[in-house]
């Protein structure tokens, strides 16, 4: 029995117009590409088949592996593609271009949307990340769920996509108070470019340390995952056009920010120390947060070298 994909089908049918079921099972749709007046694009929604998620143009032969890169080219809204990961779940990581592992949300993942009253650990892992100041567009956008057991049980997910909208990683933190786990992390490579899909590289962006940072700074912002820089994301900032970069990073990281700064100061970037008052963004508020940051000047060298004179 041929089984399809119903939710991507619908999802699909919301981008591209509904399609029209053909003689070998799959459904057609009229091509954004070529534009043919008679529906021409063919997509394989059946689950199992070796040729699952396939799409062909007839017309222009324009065509593709991945619904994702489908959506990608078509520039399907931010929230269509959050919603096709929650259907796929399943995304391929690539570093140097070459196909490394397969990384998947874990099995237990629900996205926290429309949680019923009667779902208690969704309801306190809810309230958990509204604490941290994310919101309900937030949890959309960013596909933020949760799991009720497994490696990351009572833990809030937080998944990263890359420019083509595929998963490169994802951090679990707990939501329990007396957690002796807070964080577990895939056991993939960190050198990635995290948040990648929602990066505008031709504006000023905002380097800060973990997901939730990036999430209530609601602007352009990197979250390192960390302290540090990775090659990858340190490559793609040095190459961008964007010449204003801000960093803010927790106190117990000036040495790390320090050395970022003298580096991409180096490189002809125009950058900015925020002073992050001994709190992360949701604690400083956004209000509090954006002030801020228009009151920080560009740091001159003779200003790096007397911060890392009293560091």
């Amino acid at each position: 029995m041929v089984m399809l994909n119903q939710p991507l089908i619908a999802l699909v049918n919301s981008v591209l117009g509904t399609g029209k079921s053909t003689s070998r099972g799959n459904q057609s749709h009229h091509c954004p590409f070529c534009k043919h007046h008679k529906p021409k694009l063919e997509i394989n929604f059946e689950e199992g088949s070796s040729h699952y998620e396939k799409w062909h143009c007839w017309a222009c032969d324009k065509k593709g592996k991945k619904i994702q890169q489908l959506f990608k080219a078509v520039g399907a809204p931010p929230e269509r593609m959050m919603e096709l990961k929650s259907i796929v779940k399943s995304f391929i990581v690539y570093k140097n271009q070459e196909e490394v592992e397969k990384l998947l949300l874990p099995k237990e993942f629900k996205p926290l949307v429309n949680i019923q009253q009667s779902d208690i650990l969704g309801r306190h892992a809810l309230t958990y990340i509204k604490s941290r100041g994310v919101t309900e567009e937030d949890i959309l956008k960013y596909n933020i769920g949760y799991c009720t057991s497994g490696n990351y049980g009572k833990m809030v997910i937080i998944p990263s996509y890359d420019v083509e909208g595929k998963l490169n990683y994802f951090t679990g933190r707990s939501f329990e108070k007396d957690s002796k786990v807070k964080y577990r992390n895939p056991s993939v490579s960190r050198d990635i470019i995290p948040f990648e899909l929602f990066i505008n590289w031709n504006i000023p962006f905002i380097l800060c340390e973990g997901p939730f940072d990036a999430i209530a700074i609601k602007r352009n912002a990197i979250p390192l995952l960390g302290k540090n820089i990775q090659s990858t994301l340190m490559k793609k900032i040095v190459m961008s056009s964007v010449e204003k970069i801000y960093i803010a990073l927790d106190k117990d990281a000036q040495k790390q920010a320090l050395s970022f700064c003298e580096r991409l100061m180096n490189e002809g970037k125009e950058v900015y120390l925020v002073d992050m008052q001994d709190k992360d963004p949701s604690e400083m508020g956004f209000k509090n947060f954006i002030d801020t940051i228009s009151e920080t000047l560009p740091l001159t060298f003779s200003e790096l070298l007397e911060k890392k004179l009293f560091l």
